[in-house]
């Protein structure tokens, strides 16, 4: 389950880093814009703060996205864990040691027969 939540966050790191590389990117536009007369000065600037603010909000947004479902696949007590195993029909302890057991049972029997 940690190996879960690592990859989890790994993705909301990365997708944090594509975004600021885009953001980068585009304010580097912007400034080749300005440069080239394309925009003025004002405008840039103006077009680089509604940037920011765009790429905060998604920020913001995903981060909250990310939180939620960390929690969702984050088992929190130990019925929690319990219960997933359950769903998934994983073999307990116990299931173990009844295989165990019938197969010293099987071996004795043929042994036996012998």
């Amino acid at each position: 389950m940690i190996y879960i939540l690592e990859e989890a966050k790994k993705l909301f790191l990365t997708g944090i880093g594509a975004a600021a590389m885009t953001y980068d990117k585009a304010i580097e536009a912007v400034d080749q814009l300005v440069k080239k007369g394309k925009l003025t000065v004002d405008e840039g600037r103006e077009l680089s703060e509604e940037l920011k603010r765009e790429v905060k909000g998604k920020a913001e947004t995903v981060k909250v996205k990310a939180n939620e479902k960390i929690e969702e696949i984050k088992p929190r007590t130990k019925d929690d864990v319990i219960k997933i195993i359950k769903e998934f029909n994983f073999a307990t302890k116990e299931d173990i040691a009844d295989i165990k057991n019938k197969i010293s049972e099987l071996e004795k029997k043929i042994t036996d027969k012998q």
